[in-house]
């Protein structure tokens, strides 16, 4: 297939499936925590707290890698989005982990001015908002349109028409 019969979505349909896909991830963090809880017998929230950021991190790239190498997660699904290699075919688990790994550029640069600052809850939520926004307006810059982690992940996303039944 060639890749440029594939348009990208919009940065509105993009950042809404984004969205969404964070409210899914509330259930995986739920049973992922609350898995996590019992086998370790942790009875507070903040004992092994490194421990189950290093497992939720864990089962994030889990979830991601396994249906970004299908192409969609449900909340792509939904949007009618797909993931796709630069040739228009199903990414590999290889190139999902890559992509996984370089899309917490969304998160990672507002925690490393959060953590030393030590900003309250109001000053982290304005910095991580402005981040987003900043990321995703950063895609306009880009000729196809696509994230930058995308493009460093060799990765695109595309329309995907429903399926029909």
């Amino acid at each position: 297939m060639n890749p440029t019969e594939f348009s990208t979505p919009t940065l509105k349909r993009r950042m809404a499936c984004w969205l969404y896909e964070g409210l899914l991830l509330f259930g995986v963090v739920f049973i992922a925590g609350y898995l996590f809880g019992t086998l370790s017998q942790t009875r507070n929230a903040m004992d092994n707290r490194h421990g189950l950021q290093a497992f939720l991190f864990l089962v994030f790239g889990i979830y991601f890698v396994w249906f970004w190498s299908k192409g969609q997660t449900l909340a792509m699904k939904t949007w009618h989005i797909r993931v796709v290699g630069l040739d228009g075919q199903a990414i590999t688990q290889q190139r999902a982990l890559g992509r996984y790994v370089l899309s917490w550029v969304w998160i990672l640069p507002p925690l490393a001015v959060i953590w030393p600052l030590g900003l309250t809850g109001g000053e982290t939520s304005v910095l991580f908002l402005g981040w987003v926004v900043v990321w995703a307006v950063l895609s306009r810059f880009q000729r196809d349109g696509q994230f930058w982690h995308d493009v460093w992940a060799g990765t695109r996303l595309v329309n995907s028409e429903p399926m029909s039944r």
